[in-house]
């Protein structure tokens, strides 16, 4: 990467600067390659540390960049992804959807999943603030590599059938959960999707560092008595690409990867 000193440009400066880091990374690096440390860049542009911080965070967002634990910045590998348009009318767990139960415990909502399980209805006519849900723990593995982690959140009314017998924790307890779920008849789903941040403990199931830019996809599941589930799950914004179908269907799409 040769030395290049910006010039006035009508455009913000770490903007100018992350389309000449660009152009360089397909010209002068191969994926995986390290990037040399932020002193080293910002000399050769000529640019404050702070300008490069932006141009190299939006470059991260963009997909074209990681950083990784111990290594430090480098160049990303093409993106990978996973259908999850609403064409995919099931419940959570069934074998075609490609997730792998991790564990299951039993606790209060957040606030947040509170809303969503009330404002469908909740299951049987209304869902308290007191009452416990089924937390299930799933990862999602495409390629080798995990993209995606989730929370599903499910009403021990929508499981009567489950029992502390079955298995008191661990993937067999998430796996009886997932079980009672698709005992349920689904009338159907809805789904959003947003830029969030990335938990500590997700950060850690995608190898990457906590706040570190994420899709959040949440799903609600319903039946004719109102909001059975709630899905929160986390995906990671520098290997996946959203796209839009004539249908309406949302998918994260997959390219192959390309050999270093």
């Amino acid at each position: 990467m040769g030395t290049t000193q910006l010039e006035t440009v009508p455009e913000p400066k770490y903007w100018h600067l992350k389309t000449v880091l660009s152009e360089a990374l397909d010209q002068d690096f191969a994926v995986g390659e390290v990037l040399p440390n932020e002193r080293e860049l910002a000399a050769r542009f000529g640019v404050a540390r702070a300008t490069l911080r932006q141009a190299l965070e939006q470059l991260e967002l963009e997909g074209r960049l990681q950083r990784r634990r111990g290594v430090g910045t480098t160049v990303a590998p093409p993106r990978v992804g996973v259908a999850v348009g609403s064409a995919q009318h099931s419940w959570p767990g069934e074998v075609v959807d490609g997730w792998e139960p991790v564990d299951a415990g039993e606790g209060l909502p957040s606030a947040a999943v509170l809303r969503l399980l009330v404002a469908g209805g909740g299951t049987g006519g209304g869902f308290a603030a007191d009452q416990p849900v089924h937390t299930v723990r799933r990862t999602r593995v495409t390629q080798g590599q995990v993209v995606a982690a989730e929370l599903l959140y499910v009403p021990a009314a929508s499981v009567p059938g489950l029992t502390g017998i079955e298995a008191p924790a661990g993937p067999a307890r998430a796996r009886a959960v997932l079980r009672e779920l698709q005992r349920l008849v689904l009338d159907g789903q809805d789904r959003s999707v947003e830029l969030g941040s990335a938990r500590a403990d997700d950060a850690k199931e995608l190898d990457r560092l906590p706040g570190a830019p994420v899709l959040l996809v949440t799903t609600r599941y319903f039946t004719a008595a109102g909001t059975a589930a709630v899905s929160v799950a986390t995906y990671r914004a520098d290997t996946c690409r959203l796209t839009f179908g004539d249908s309406g269907d949302v998918e994260i799409t997959h390219e192959p990867r390309v050999a270093s």
